[in-house]
């Protein structure tokens, strides 16, 4: 198939194929003895998977899944897939400690303050909390300037002590700055849930945030589906792996003389292109 038929589908240019291909998101094609491009139902199967992970992992996500595949190293690929899927149970858990918390807030009295337990074990350092959440110190600085931390300060050391309620108002800035929240409406986010009046913006928030994270799930069983699939195609991209990938074929297939998956791939690759399914030679 023409790049255009394999960018077609997808509503892309030409152009952003061969840049999929030169970042290694797809397989490389052969080439012509004239320098023509060569792609088959791998490439596309290849693009497919892809294209699925962005919405489920991020684009750079997805592209270190597909360099990984196609460097031969799946426990790699598979690394990736394994921490968006703690990524996602993460968000889940701290969406439901959120909601809980309002849940509490709204009804105790208007203006109450939420019950922190007493600075000890449970306090984490800026460092620490830092560490957490995966972001940078200064980072929880300018969250603390924006009025969406208010640390203590330890009496001795005069360093910054997070309590399990600071920690709540971290966990929850890094999930709606993760949904692109701008910083001030997160401010007024934490601040709503420090008291327990006015908290139905808060609440839509977090319905609008549990649709996206519902969302991205629903992505990424779709996006590992395609993968599978992408996995278990002949080509260059299953060396090494395809015991792994490929499942077994019953005895009445193979009886029935269906070839097994994963021999001759080299060929099949090459061989089965249709008459005309070239590029033209890169400029």
């Amino acid at each position: 198939m023409r790049p255009s038929e394999l960018a077609r589908e997808h509503g892309l240019s030409t152009q952003a194929v061969r840049n999929y291909e030169r970042d290694g998101f797809l397989p490389t094609a052969e080439r012509t003895a004239s320098g023509y491009r060569i792609y088959t139902e791998v490439h596309a199967a290849a693009l497919r998977a892809f294209l699925a992970l962005v919405p489920a992992f991020g684009h750079s996500a997805a592209g270190r899944i597909m360099r990984a595949v196609h460097e031969g190293a799946l426990d790699d690929a598979l690394t990736v897939v394994d921490r968006g899927h703690t990524q996602l149970l993460r968000d889940r858990e701290t969406l439901d400690a959120v909601r809980d918390a309002v849940d509490h807030l709204t009804a105790t009295s208007e203006g109450a303050e939420p019950t922190v337990e007493a600075a000890g074990s449970d306090t984490l350092t800026v460092g620490e909390l830092a560490h957490r959440l995966d972001v940078t110190p200064a980072t929880l600085r300018n969250w603390e300037d924006a009025g969406i931390l208010t640390p203590a300060r330890d009496p001795l050391t005069g360093y910054r002590i997070y309590r399990p309620a600071d920690v709540r108002d971290a966990e929850l800035a890094h999930l709606l700055r993760r949904g692109d929240y701008p910083v001030d409406h997160i401010a007024t986010a934490v601040r709503q849930i420090r008291t327990a009046g006015g908290t139905d913006a808060l609440s839509a928030a977090l319905s609008d945030w549990r649709r996206r994270l519902t969302a991205r799930g629903v992505a990424m069983l779709d996006a590992s589906a395609h993968l599978s699939r992408y996995l278990g195609a002949p080509g260059p991209h299953a060396a090494g792996h395809e015991e792994a990938t490929v499942p077994r074929v019953p005895d009445r297939a193979r009886k029935s003389g269906s070839p097994r998956p994963g021999k001759g791939a080299e060929n099949r690759v090459t061989s089965h292109a249709p008459p005309g399914s070239v590029d033209r030679p890169a400029r």
